[in-house]
């Protein structure tokens, strides 16, 4: 399987036709069109169905765009890594994290290193933890970071210094922006918005999962998230009220939003991870130095 006939088949994939993607590609409709069969023989899946105007990805294609992007994505990091060895430092650097004010911490250091090389430029990321570890394992990631307590046994890691305060986001002139802390019987009348990790997969060891989720049955979950921004539009629009962390939503004055803290306080701490016997760039291994001079 050759790099370049899968940025053939990315092609066609997303122009959704032979004619389409042999334009964009500068080659004849026939040519591509044998690429094609060549790499489902090759495969020994159908890849497309194909019709008179347009080509639509089989389940098997679906599977295969996958796979080619990530290799594509990893074939460009490489080929950037390489480009940036030399007396100069650059390159690129990606980093994953979940959604925390925490990684202001993160930025201070990032910005230390981009007056100092300007020529390095910063991936970031945002995703829970499985999609974070799953990125770094497949090497789409140089680090990570990621919600305590977690299983990070096949990482290194560094604690960052501050921790997150749970808490319910929720309108000024709601009920229950009336009281300085939330408790979990204020939680049972009101409908919830919750992180949709948090929901399906509690991690059994954490003070949130003891605080909440061996009594979610009682509670009336309105909607789910995986990432912050639409969870808070629908708290603006009255859906329900939204458990998270601090410092996520605008609570300032002219916001017509508030946080309060859940009672008893539940706080979360954050880990900088990347993978043991990892290979750096010089660029990447510059900032982890960085990293851990400002944070071991």
């Amino acid at each position: 399987m050759e790099i370049r006939v899968l940025r053939y088949f990315l092609t066609v994939a997303r122009e959704g036709s032979i004619t389409g993607a042999a334009n964009y590609l500068h080659l004849t409709q026939p040519t591509l069109s044998r690429q094609l069969q060549d790499l489902e023989r090759e495969l020994g899946q159908k890849l497309f169905i194909r019709t008179n105007h347009n080509v639509v990805l089989t389940p098997e294609g679906m599977i295969l765009r996958k796979r080619a992007e990530e290799i594509l994505d990893m074939v460009e990091k490489t080929e950037k890594e390489f480009s940036s060895i030399s007396e100069n430092i650059s390159g690129e650097i990606h980093i994953g994290s979940g959604e925390t004010y925490i990684f202001k911490c993160i930025a201070d250091v990032i910005n230390e290193m981009r007056n100092d090389f300007p020529q390095i430029i910063f991936h970031i990321y945002s995703g829970n933890l499985e999609d974070v570890t799953e990125k770094l394992d497949k090497g789409l990631l140089d680090f990570g970071i990621t919600m305590q307590p977690s299983d990070l046994s096949k990482y290194n890691r560094i604690s960052l210094p501050e921790k997150d305060l749970w808490g319910v986001v929720m309108r000024k002139d709601s009920p229950l922006a009336q009281k300085d802390f939330i408790s979990f019987e204020d939680l049972e009348k009101v409908p919830l918005i919750l992180s949709k990790k948090a929901f399906r997969e509690p991690i059994s060891d954490s003070e949130f999962y003891k605080w909440f989720n061996e009594k979610k049955e009682k509670l009336n979950i309105a909607a789910t998230h995986n990432l912050f921004f639409n969870a808070a539009l629908m708290v603006e629009e009255g859906v329900g009220y939204l458990l998270t962390l601090n410092n996520l939503a605008n609570t300032s004055k002219i916001s017509s939003l508030c946080f309060r803290p859940l009672s008893p306080k539940i706080e979360t701490g954050w880990d900088f991870i990347w993978k043991k016997y990892q290979f750096f760039s010089p660029a990447a291994k510059l900032f982890l130095q960085k990293i851990e001079e400002k944070f071991k």
